[in-house]
């Protein structure tokens, strides 16, 4: 063998070779929000982390690893976020298909009807807890009853950065407090807690942030100047002339939360959705599909298939003459979650790069080395977990990485599996959608159309839960303990393989 195909020995990380391509994330990333302020999430911030990708890779090449290997690693870190890719191209779908069929036009006319102004972002902020419950997923919630919420708020002249956060705020509550979602199965799976139990202790914490939450809006509306005598007969006359208003275009809500209490996997649910929202277009609003179709060409079967395949792919253009309600119904379409997965894709090599190369365990030691006290062994592990949200782009990364890297700490120190659970949770998980580089940010603001930077003030609940989780455990409340243990967790515990589950 030539001496140089032989493989070059393998070196730690150096402090300095962890902090270059950190460093040079956040410069990028700084000066893409500097520069492009709110439009960054359109290309400069998808630049910029694959551009951190590159740096990464290039310290972990110094250090030993073949291009070959970061290459590979690369793809399997994007592998991860794959199942996440796949259910934002059906949700695009769904929303074209369903602003076809009057879903979301159906539930925004009912809503302006019913819905008085000044509640307004406090029942968004209910009702999207309540469904986040049902369905097991925050981002089912968001795609479905957020946008319709969203509309709601265009047309009552409500602010759409507060209506999308009390939208994800509630989403979020519901996600956490129900045992038919993702992450929180999978957290007390890894640390080995009981998911009754888990809820129960996040709930400790979640209920009063979420009440605090809910209260916020309440105020928020009552104060924000909304007129609560103003006149909509407008705007539901002009619904009701493009679409026929009916309790039949509800169905798809309908079968996607049978579909969600029932368990069915997430991507499954949503093009079950699409397709039942399909078969309602056709029956309820044929007229507009087949003139959104425009081909003279075609039967009206055909046209009608058409429209709903264009409606999947390319979303869904209304042209009724009404300018507002023309706006507010169009859109959607596999193709308007492009931007979204380039954003995803590039959070994810810049992760896997940190990850691989060793940077990030580089970051994380010193920092588990140094707690002395429960309060900050529970805070570190919290700040951990908001830190890979910030640099892997990815909540579940930001989940698995800080559980398994503390749980030998946790249980050394006597401190129960659960209450690491509870911490991980209550940062990795109601943080991730704050940042909109992360998988979760940026399919928040695809969804819902207000970016990330604009609805960050709002999200109450995201942001009130990690404070007070923080006091309590420098407080000693909600912190469970364990006898000491006299022998550190098992290797083959620390070794599982990471499990990637996604809504």
């Amino acid at each position: 063998m030539k001496e140089q195909d032989q493989p070059k020995p393998i070196r730690a990380p150096s402090l300095l070779d962890a902090l270059i391509p950190l460093v040079f994330m956040i410069v990028m990333l700084t000066w893409s929000i500097v520069l492009f302020g709110i439009d960054a999430a359109t290309g400069p911030l998808q630049v910029a982390l694959l551009m951190s990708a590159v740096v990464a890779a290039l310290v972990a090449h110094k250090n030993g690893h073949t291009w070959e290997r970061l290459g590979e690693e690369v793809v399997k870190g994007i592998s991860l976020a794959m199942s996440a890719i796949m259910i934002l191209l059906m949700v695009g779908a769904l929303i074209g298909v369903w602003n076809m069929s009057g879903t979301i036009a159906t539930v925004v006319y009912y809503g302006i009807k019913y819905i008085n102004p000044a509640w307004f972002y406090f029942a968004a902020a209910l009702l999207t807890g309540v469904i986040g419950i049902v369905t097991g997923s925050s981002w089912t919630t968001a795609a479905t009853l957020g946008v319709a919420f969203i509309g709601i708020a265009r047309v009552i002249g409500a602010s759409e950065a507060i209506a999308a956060g009390a939208v994800i705020s509630g989403a979020y509550f519901g996600d956490k407090m129900t045992p038919l979602s993702e992450t929180t199965i999978l957290t007390p799976q890894i640390v080995g807690s009981n998911v009754y139990d888990h809820i129960r202790s996040m709930a400790r914490i979640s209920v009063p942030a979420y009440l605090i939450a809910l209260a916020l809006f309440f105020f928020m509306g009552r104060s924000s100047g909304i007129d609560p005598s103003v006149d909509t007969t407008a705007a539901l006359t002009a619904l009701s002339d493009v679409y026929n208003i009916s309790l039949w275009n509800l169905l798809p809500i309908a079968v996607l939360l049978v579909l969600g209490l029932r368990k069915y996997p997430a991507f499954l649910s949503i093009l079950i959705g699409t397709l039942v929202g399909g078969l309602v277009a056709v029956l309820t609003q044929s007229e507009l599909v087949i003139a959104f179709a425009n081909d003279l060409s075609l039967s009206d079967p055909f046209a009608m298939l058409k429209g709903i395949w264009v409606a999947m792919g390319n979303g869904f253009a209304l042209e009724s003459g009404y300018a507002e309600i023309d706006t507010l119904f169009s859109g959607g379409g596999m193709d308007s979650m492009l931007t979204t997965v380039w954003l995803i894709l590039g959070a994810m090599s810049f992760g896997a790069m940190m990850d691989y190369g060793g940077f990030n365990e580089r970051l994380i030691t010193p920092v588990i080395n140094r707690v002395k006290s429960d309060g900050a062994t529970i805070a570190a592990v919290m700040l951990t977990s908001i830190g890979f949200n910030i640099v892997a782009g990815d909540q579940y990364i930001a989940i698995v990485l800080p559980a398994r890297m503390f749980m030998v700490t946790f249980r050394k120190r006597g401190l129960h599996p659960e209450t690491l659970a509870t911490a991980v949770e209550n940062s990795g998980t109601v943080t991730s959608p704050l940042i909109p580089w992360n998988s979760c940010g940026a399919y928040m603001t695809a969804t819902l159309g207000v970016s990330t930077f604009v609805y960050f003030p709002y999200c109450f609940f995201n942001l009130l839960n990690p404070i007070l989780a923080l006091i309590a455990g420098f407080t000693g409340f909600n912190v469970q303990r364990l006898e000491p243990e006299a022998q550190p967790v098992e290797a083959a515990l620390l070794q599982a393989p990471l499990v990637d589950q996604r809504k």
